[in-house]
This record gives structure tokens, sequence and C-alpha cells, in this order.
């Protein structure tokens, strides 16, 4: 029930008093929420306190102690995560002694990190940088032992820096409370206490399903994606090469932020351009091949369902997603569908159609992905997805790389002339946009799903039960003489919880969508970091990039896959029909059970 209204401009707010308690805060008394703590009630009434260890969607854990404040009749500082506020709680946010306090607090984190801030890539949008300047560092006072650890590269999508791990533990929480997944926790004690995978293995032979989430919500870079841009920026100086870029949905809605802009912009046009004057030949949009993959989902969940074949059919999009089934699930595996993600399949047509219309060696075409998600390098080197072994998709780099090598040759993105894709792959649907958010890909494949097998247009195309940030969402749709239960999931802990509903009720769904990511794609582990006021997994900012794809679907002429003409004529020039044989062998691929090194969590 809504607790407030606004008459003419004066907000009355009908909760009981009973609700509140007054509270002294350096000397003025305010009415705050007695459920808060003491920082949520400062964040409320205007005192920002410096944070590390504290994230608002993760458990808390109050390690870090730089939230700390006075409170009167306490005889030690108080860490303001942990406390709730009480009536005529006196508080002290700011004192000399506090400032003292918080700086030696963050002096003894310096004095352990390492000093590379020049040449690190969170310079300038670091946490543990940002709260130093705040409290007024100037140099190091402590000098002593150092950690020193090696890097962690084995990944093709994740690089681990233990040396810059200041110990907040928000990754631990986030991989083990929003995931599910559990690929790390802290390890030894005092000095050495670090974060590791199980028995401290290689990233890549560990649980990790290279999400990249923990990138997100790390405050220094102890995490951060693999970096592919010195290699891009090599081969974009390759002649012998054609260069052919494809941008993912979920980039354009979100590229814009690290450039300046609130959320909320469309810079699909301009990232065009930029990329052409980045060096490359030609630019493509993944939209086209996410109308493929409708196609081919389309159909092979109308064959599921027809001929009575294995239930519920699962998307097969999201890489991570994939790589944790084959970890944790693989007796799902046949539910999964055999479709390639969209970056695939325009790698495969690239290396395929194309290169045979356009009379191209397959070998001279350099198939460059921009994703907002790290697990698409992870997919990009999957041996399923390689051709007489060579890769598919060469290079894959996200929106916060290609962004950095915008700047880096010094382009303006906001100021450069707006340029549409080019011919060919450049034309898709608006169903082939919403890909990119939770409940998209579902939403989608209905569109085409229920035209196809009852043969008239659906009037309403926009399904509104599938949108939106609940963890599962769920509807019926009702296709002739058919009854369609289906289910939309994002974030992994909600597939563990799907999953448990699936073993229990196999027939409950037909069709299922899952997005590794909260939020789907516009949340990928490779999206420009959360700033100004909003944090990794902020639901407001979520909503700001998704407005931006579903006014786009809007504003599309063709808003199903199967209208779109490009399509319909790959299927005539080359593949014949969906789910026929040219397109098993080029669109469709299969997984297979994994046994990495680590333990996980039941649910």
């Amino acid at each position: 029930m809504e607790n407030k209204k606004n008459l003419n401009n004066i907000v009355v707010d009908f909760r009981s008093t009973e609700d509140f308690v007054t509270i002294n805060v350096n000397n003025k008394d305010y009415k705050v929420n007695k459920n808060k703590t003491i920082m949520q009630a400062l964040d409320e009434i205007g005192y920002h306190i410096p944070r590390l260890c504290y994230h608002p969607k993760l458990s808390i854990e109050g390690a870090c102690r730089l939230c700390i404040v006075e409170v009167e009749g306490m005889p030690n500082y108080v860490t303001s995560c942990t406390a709730k506020v009480s009536e005529g709680m006196k508080i002290k946010t700011n004192t000399a002694e506090l400032r003292r306090a918080r700086r030696d607090i963050l002096e003894l984190l310096l004095d352990n990190h390492p000093v590379d801030c020049n040449t690190c890539e969170r310079d300038g949008n670091c946490e543990l940088q940002k709260i130093a300047r705040s409290v007024g560092i100037k140099m190091r006072h402590f000098e002593g032992e150092k950690r020193n650890y090696n890097v962690d590269l084995s990944s093709p999508a994740i690089t681990r820096d233990p040396n810059k791990c200041i110990l907040c533990g928000r990754c631990v929480r986030l991989c083990s409370e929003i995931q599910g997944v559990n690929a790390i926790d802290f390890a030894n004690r005092g000095f050495d206490s670090t974060v590791m995978t199980a028995y401290n293995s290689p990233i890549n032979s560990s649980v990790c399903i290279t999400c990249g989430q923990c990138i997100n919500v790390c405050p220094t870079a102890a995490l951060s994606e693999k970096y592919y841009t010195v290699e891009l920026f090599k081969e974009l100086s390759n002649y012998k090469k054609i260069k052919i870029a494809q941008i993912a949905p979920a980039v354009r809605a979100a590229i814009g932020e690290a450039f300046g802009l609130e959320p909320g912009h469309n810079l699909e046009k301009q990232t065009v351009a930029a990329l052409k004057k980045l060096g490359f030949d030609l630019v493509f949009d993944t939209q086209f091949s996410a109308d493929l993959t409708i196609m081919e989902e389309g159909y092979e969940f109308l064959e599921r369902i027809t001929n009575n074949s294995v239930l519920p059919m699962i998307t097969s999009c999201s890489p991570a997603w994939i790589k944790f089934v084959e970890q944790f699930y693989p007796e799902f595996i046949p539910n999964i569908s055999t479709c390639k993600s969209p970056m695939s399949m325009m790698s495969s047509v690239l290396k395929t159609y194309y290169a045979k219309k356009r009379g191209i060696n397959p070998q001279d075409i350099l198939s460059v992905a921009i994703m907002p998600c790290t697990a698409k390098k992870y997919e990009a080197q999957r041996d399923e997805l390689k051709i007489d072994g060579n890769r598919l998709t060469d290079i894959v780099v996200t929106t916060r790389e290609i962004a950095w090598m915008i700047k880096s040759a010094g382009i303006d993105l906001l100021k450069t002339e707006p340029e549409e894709f080019d011919n060919m792959f450049g034309f898709s649907s608006g169903a082939a946009t919403i890909f990119g958010v939770t409940g998209g890909v579902m939403e989608a494949a209905l569109r085409t799903a229920y035209e196809l097998y009852v043969g008239e247009t659906i009037i309403d195309i926009e399904f509104n039960e599938l949108r939106g940030f609940k963890g599962i969402k769920e509807a019926t749709i009702k296709m002739g003489d058919k009854t369609v239960n289906v289910a939309v999931v994002h974030g992994i802990s909600n597939a563990h919880k799907i999953l448990k509903i699936v073993k229990e009720e196999p027939s409950r769904y037909h069709f299922i969508e899952v997005m590794s990511c909260p939020g789907g794609c516009i949340n990928g582990g490779g999206q420009p970091y959360a700033s100004g006021e909003y944090t990794a997994l902020d639901e407001e900012l979520l909503r700001k990039r998704a407005s931006v794809l579903y006014k786009i679907d809007r504003a599309k002429t063709v808003r199903r896959s199967h209208e779109n003409p490009e399509i319909q004529r790959i299927y005539k020039e080359f593949f014949g029909r969906p789910l026929s044989h040219k397109s098993h062998e080029i669109l469709h691929t299969s997984y297979f059970k994994k046994y990495p090194q680590g333990v996980y969590k039941k649910y």
C-alpha cells in the first residue's frame, strides 16, 4: 500500500508515528524510520558515510570499518552499516577523531595495495581511490611487508589480481547470494587472508561461470575482464583482413554512460560511426542474428511441443548459464536449445554464407564481437564453436573495452555523426532488440512461435507479464489448441530455484528463458561501471537501460523476427528452411558435462 500522497505539492505521510524515531546527528534532530541502519538513515537525510564492504544488494559484512560513527554512550566507534537507529540516539559523523580513525584504517589498506594507480584499469573509477581522496590522504605513512601473489590469467574472460584485493568480500557474497555459484571464498587468516577459488585452482579450472558480476561489484581492480584491446588494435592495422564488427543489443543502451551521459540513451548509430573511424571495414548488428536465433529456436520449440520431445525447452543464449548447466545440472543438457547464441550465429554466417557470397576466404575475415558480457569471451573459445579448428568469433571485447578503445583513438563518440549499420546484416526486428533485457528472448520467441503455430497475427505483442525484474516470472499463453506455460529467470541463484521446480514438477513448464546476469544483458559483466547515484545491480539503472531497448522495439516497423525481409532472404538463398540440415550444421551446437575443481552449495 502506498504510504505517501502528494496534495498540491505538499507531501502527506500516512505512516504511523510509531514507525519513526528521533535521532540527533551533529547536534540536529531528524525523524527517521526505526527499521533503518544508521548508514541507511544518514543516507536519507543527506550524510554520506564512507564505505567499502557495504553494498545495498548484498548481506552486511561490517568488515572494512570505514563507516564508523560516534554514538553517545557507546565506548567504541560504531559501524553504521550494522547498527540500527534508536530513539534519542546522538550521532557524530565528522569529528576530528573520526576522520583520523577513518584515515588510519584506509592508510593501512593502502599500505598493502599496489602503487600502480596511473596504469590500473580502475584509475579514475576506483572506490578505494575516491575514498582516499575524500578522507584527505596525501601520502603513505606506513611501510611494511606487502602481499605478493601471482595474477591469475588462466581464464579467457576474467583476470584475478589478489594483490589489489582489499578483502571487502563483495565478490564472495555476490557469487554466493546473487549467483549461487560459490566459486570464490575467503581463505587463510591474518596477514595471509585472501579470496581464492577452491584449492586455489586457476579460474579456468574452477566452477566460475565467467558471468563477470563479481567485476561489477569489486571496488578495485582485483577482478577485471581479460583484455583483448591490444590484440584488436593490432588486427585493425592488418590490411590483409576484412575487419567486421557486430554490436549486441545491450551495448547501444549503455555505452553512453562510459562517455559521461546519464543512463537511458541510445547510442546505436554513433557507435557504428565510431567503429568505422576506429578501422572496421563493416559493422553489422547482432540483432540480425538474434532474429535468426528466434527462427531456429521458435521452430525448435514448436517441433518439441508437437512431437512430445524433451520439455521444458530452455534457452541457450547466455554462455554463463550454459557453463553452469554443464557443471552443476548436466541432467538438463537435453532440455537446452541446440541453437547457438546470436553472437556465434552471426560469426557462423559471416564465415560461411557471407564469405561464399562475397568470394572471400573465411580466414581473411576478422570477426569481432562487441558484447556486454564477459562470458562471451569464454564462449568464443569453446571447441564446439570452431570450424576446422578455427574460431568463429576471433575477438570479443566488452562495452567497457570498446569505449576505452574509442577514447584511446581520440574519437569523441558524442560528437560523431551517426551512421547506419552496413547492409545485409544490419536490418533487424524489434523482437531482436529486446534480447538485451530479461524476458526479451522469451517475448521475441512467443511473437514468432504463436503466429507460426496458430497462423494468425497476434495483436498485443508486448508480453508485460514477462517484463520487470522479479527473479522468476511466469505466464500462460493460449496458442490455438495448446496452452503453453512459460517462465523467465534472471540471476543464476534463481536458475537453481527453477531447476528444482522442474525436477519436482517436470510438466509445469514448456519453455524457460534463463539469463545468468540479474536484469539480463543490460547488466552484463562487461557493461560500464555504475557511477554517480547508481550502484551495481541498481534496478533504477537497469530500468533506464531496458527502456532504451523497449523504445527501439516500439519504433521499429518490423517487430517480429519472421517478418524481417533479410531473414527471409537468407533462408531462401542459403538455409532453405529453419531446422534444415544446413542450418543444423551451421547454426546449432552441442553441450557436454564438465567436471571443474571445486565445491558448490546444493539448492
